[in-house]
């Protein structure tokens, strides 16, 4: 298993002889970021279970306007209300996506008004275009990259934001040079895995795999 981002130019905070990842959430000024508590310990069980990265167990939470989260291997944003980055956290993320970084980003879209989804798919298109964060393809690399999936799971609390209903088919994304630099989802995939990592035995499947995906997606492609 390949424990670095191929091609990528950021720089990386040390990690113990030992670790080969480390889950880092970014916290920003304008949302509620702290979502989804049980989460990130959950989906690292998952990558000790499945697979040989040697994961440090401590979630980090890094501020985005904080330079130290351009050295980070992967970054985790969520929330449920507005998201309006500031002058250094929207420069912070657009260098370290164009510098070959990987923001996993989950609407928690419990909001009626569809808030989150509609800040953040604007912060998007202000710094990256408005054609930027596109629908990928259900046979895309990140289905395969460790289990397979014909696309995203569903999930039991997904709603679109808009109080429809919707179950989302499909992930969006925004590509640099050709891989993914921003996975966003409106499935509410971080409240599906919020749970004890040890009540996964009363599952049929475990639904954490996709989390697996990503991971491995960001540290391989």
């Amino acid at each position: 298993m390949m424990a670095s981002v191929a091609g990528s130019c950021l720089p990386r905070l040390a990690l113990a002889a030992d670790h080969d990842f480390f889950f880092t959430r970014l916290s920003y000024e304008s949302g509620d970021w702290d979502v989804d508590e049980r989460m990130p310990a959950n989906l690292l069980n998952s990558l000790i279970e499945y697979t040989s990265i040697r994961v440090d167990l401590t979630e980090r939470i890094i501020p985005l306007a904080d330079s130290a989260m351009l050295s980070v291997p992967f970054c985790y944003l969520a929330g449920h209300r507005l998201v309006q980055f500031n002058a250094q956290e929207r420069q912070n993320f657009e260098a370290y996506v164009r510098n070959g970084g990987f923001v996993f980003v989950d609407d928690c879209n419990h909001d009626i008004d569809g808030l989150f989804a509609r800040t953040f798919e604007r912060q998007m298109a202000e710094i990256f275009g408005d054609k930027a964060l596109k629908k990928i393809p259900n046979n895309h690399q990140i289905y395969s990259s460790f289990f397979s999936f014909d696309g995203p799971p569903n999930t039991g609390v997904e709603l679109n934001g808009w109080g429809d209903d919707l179950v989302h088919d499909y992930l969006k994304a925004i590509e640099i040079n050709g891989r993914i630099g921003v996975l966003y989802s409106n499935k509410d995939l971080g409240c599906e895995w919020d749970y004890d990592f040890r009540n996964k035995r009363w599952l049929a499947v475990d639904n954490t795999r996709f989390g697996v995906n990503i991971v491995v997606y960001a540290m391989t492609a």
